[in-house]
C-alpha cells in the first residue's frame, strides 16, 4: 500500500510541473506585456520600457526566468504581482474563500438534488417521473452557464427581488466588525452555485440512475426481495453504495469543471473570487499572478483526485486488491 502511495504522489508531483512549465511558456507567448498595461499612454517611452524590463527581470530568457520562478515557488513564494505590487500568494489567499465557497456549495446541491431524483427514477424505469428527469436533465446539461446566469439574475433579482443582483454580494464578519468578512452570506451566494451546479446535477442524475437500474437487476437484489424487504429498504441498503461508485469518481473529476465553470459564474455575477482575478490577470499580462493561480488550480485538481482514488480503495475492495497486486 505505502508503495502504491509513493507512487501516486510522485506521478501527482510530474503532473503538476509539467502544468507548471506548460502554463509559464504560454503566458509568456500571449502579445503584449505588463508593461504595456503598467506605463499606460507612456509605454511608447523606450526608457520607461527597458527601466521596467530591466526590473521585473524580463530581458532574460523565458526558461531561465521559469527555473527561477520554480525554485522560489518551492519554497512557499510566488513573487509579487507586476500590476498591484502585492504578493500573489497573499492575494490569491484572499479570493480562495470565495470561489472554494463557491464550488462547495454547487457540489453539495448537485449531490442533494441528484441522489433523490436518481433513486426515485430508478425505482420505476421509462415512467413518468424517469422521463421527465432524462429531458430536465438534457436541458440543464446543454444550457451553458453565460446563458443561464443572466436568466435567472434577471427574473430573481431585477423582477422578484429575491436575491442580490450581480455586483452586490454580503459577507458574514467575525470577530472585529472592521474587518472584512472572509465568507459570502448564503443569499448572495445561491444564484451562482444554482448556476454552476446545474450541470453537475444533471451528470451526477444520470449517472447515478443509469447505475441503481442495473444494480437493481442483480441476483443480491432479487434475494434481498424474495426476503421480504421494502422497496426503499433495498435501495437504501443495498442498491446504493454499489452504485455510487462513479459517482464518487465524477465528483472527484468533477473539481475542474468547477473550477472553470467558476471563472465564467464569478465573472457573470461580479464576484470577487479567483476566477475574477484569474481574467483580469490574463488580460493585463500579469504573468505571475497567473502562475500562480495555475498552480493552485492544477495542485488542487489533482490532490482532490489523489483524495478520491483513495476513497475508492476504501468503497471498493475489489479495486484495491487490484491496484495493490498491478
Amino acid at each position: 500500500m505505502s508503495k502504491y502511495v509513493a507512487w501516486r504522489l510522485v506521478r501527482m508531483a510530474s503532473v503538476v510541473f509539467a502544468i507548471s512549465l506548460f502554463t509559464f511558456f504560454l503566458v509568456n507567448l500571449l502579445p503584449g506585456g505588463p508593461i504595456n498595461a503598467i506605463l499606460g499612454p507612456a509605454a511608447g517611452d523606450p526608457a520607461a520600457r527597458a527601466q521596467l524590463t530591466n526590473q521585473f527581470g524580463l530581458n532574460h530568457p523565458v526558461w531561465e526566468r521559469y527555473f527561477v520562478w520554480l525554485g522560489h515557488a518551492l519554497q512557499g513564494n510566488l513573487g509579487q504581482s507586476y500590476i498591484s505590487g502585492q504578493s500573489v500568494l497573499g492575494t490569491i489567499g484572499d479570493r480562495v474563500p470565495f470561489t472554494i465557497e463557491l464550488m462547495l456549495m454547487a457540489e453539495i446541491i448537485s449531490l442533494v438534488i441528484a441522489v433523490p431524483v436518481a433513486m426515485v427514477a430508478a425505482l420505476k424505469p421509462d415512467g413518468f417521473f424517469d422521463k421527465m428527469l432524462n429531458r430536465v436533465t438534457l436541458s440543464l446539461f446543454a444550457l451553458p452557464a453565460f446563458v443561464l446566469g443572466p436568466f435567472l439574475l434577471f427574473v430573481f433579482a431585477d423582477k422578484l427581488h429575491l436575491v442580490p443582483a450581480a455586483n452586490a454580494t454580503t459577507w458574514l464578519t467575525f470577530g472585529n466588525p472592521a474587518d472584512p468578512g472572509i465568507v459570502a452570506t448564503p443569499q448572495s451566494i445561491l444564484l451562482p452555485s444554482l448556476v454552476l451546479a446545474a450541470g453537475q446535477l444533471a451528470i451526477f442524475a444520470r449517472v447515478l440512475r443509469g447505475d441503481l437500474v442495473t444494480t437493481l437487476k442483480s441476483e443480491f437484489i432479487l434475494l434481498a426481495r424474495s426476503k421480504g424487504f421494502s422497496r426503499w429498504r433495498i435501495l437504501f441498503r443495498h442498491a446504493l453504495r454499489p452504485s455510487s461508485f462513479t459517482l464518487a469518481s465524477l465528483v472527484g473529476l468533477s473539481v475542474g469543471g468547477l473550477l472553470g465553470g467558476a471563472l465564467i459564474v464569478e465573472n457573470i455575477f461580479g464576484l470577487p473570487g479567483m476566477g475574477t482575478l484569474f481574467i483580469t490577470s490574463i488580460e493585463k499580462r500579469d504573468y505571475l499572478m497567473v502562475q500562480g493561480i495555475e498552480l493552485l488550480i492544477a495542485s488542487g485538481f489533482v490532490v482532490v483526485n489523489f483524495l478520491t482514488d483513495m476513497l475508492y480503495l476504501v468503497i471498493d475492495p475489489r479495486v484495491r486488491r487490484e491496484r495493490l497486486i498491478g
